[in-house]
């Protein structure tokens, strides 16, 4: 397959390029720079595309957009998120639905699309949406897309839960404390805590690719993982002991606002992976863990 990614470079991107290519697929990377080989070059936030190079593909995937983790989240910080993954999105989506035949689109989006806690409601792909600043922006995120949609291209939303990987994202945060021996539970621990590892987010983006798969898709492990179960977990897997525990009203006095991400719960379900035939490699915490940390036996 033809296949054009925009976000080719990040923590997720550069991972699935390269599976992509290992299985035979011709990949162009979407680059703000100046383009080298297997590049084209891009800047969405002007709408700008090369068209001929969307309409010659057979899908297209869309990763872009400016990382949420950074901290504070000032009004200015709020609009650099957002902006980053309309304009993307949206670049994309014309230039797919501008194409004589148009290819699958993939497009970003993450878990937040369901609010940041939802207790123990299990959330399947047709749960209800949530509230707050990180669900706008998903559901926004998602509704860039509609041009494609409108145009009748294969579009899936790729719901993406926290991805492990001792290189980036989350883990990389957490595994020097708990390698201290200062790992801890966050509030009473009882909240869900969704995740994947970053091999099985490859293997199930590429698996949307390559088959058939529309509409939204959730990115994570079919077991469930409450914040007690992961620290459990990752102690273990770093050999240290965690009988910490972080009190919600400390947490809430140091972060503000972003203890409610750290606090919320979401328990989501990868139904429409689970129904399409695609088997995880890390199905549980402890296999996702010791394959994010890089001591995965087989």
């Amino acid at each position: 397959m033809r296949v054009v990614i925009g976000g080719a470079s990040g923590f997720l991107g550069a991972p699935l390029v390269a599976h992509l290519r290992e299985r035979g697929h011709d990949v162009t990377a979407l680059v703000r720079r100046t383009a080298g080989d297997g590049e084209s070059w891009w800047k969405p936030s002007e709408g700008l595309v090369d068209q001929h190079l969307i309409a010659d593909a057979d899908a297209v995937v869309n990763l872009s957009g400016s990382p949420i983790s950074q901290w504070p989240r000032t009004p200015a910080r709020k609009r650099e998120i957002l902006a980053s993954r309309l304009g993307a999105t949206g670049t994309l989506a014309r230039a797919v639905a501008a194409s004589p035949a148009p290819p699958a689109f993939l497009s970003g989006s993450g878990m937040s699309w369901y609010g940041v806690d939802r207790g123990d409601e299990p959330l399947g792909e047709h749960a209800s949406s949530g509230t707050g600043f990180l669900a706008e922006v998903a559901q926004r995120w998602e509704a860039a897309a509609a041009p494609a949609v409108e145009a009748g291209a294969r579009v899936a939303y790729l719901r993406t839960s926290l991805v492990m990987d001792r290189s980036g994202g989350a883990l990389k945060l957490m595994v020097l404390p708990f390698r201290l021996g200062l790992g801890a539970r966050l509030g009473d621990g009882e909240q869900y805590f969704s995740t994947i590892s970053r091999r099985d987010w490859v293997r199930a983006v590429t698996h949307v690719l390559e088959g058939d798969l529309s509409g939204p898709v959730n990115l994570a492990i079919p077991d469930d993982v409450t914040n007690r179960d992961f620290t459990r977990a990752l102690a273990a897997a770093v050999r240290r002991p965690a009988f910490l525990a972080a009190p919600s009203f400390a947490l809430r006095l140091a972060l503000g606002s972003l203890a409610d991400d750290l606090l919320g719960s979401l328990r989501l379900r990868p139904d429409a992976l689970m129904a399409d035939g695609f088997t995880f490699e890390d199905p549980g915490i402890d296999r996702v863990l010791r394959t994010a940390l890089g001591r995965h036996r087989g």
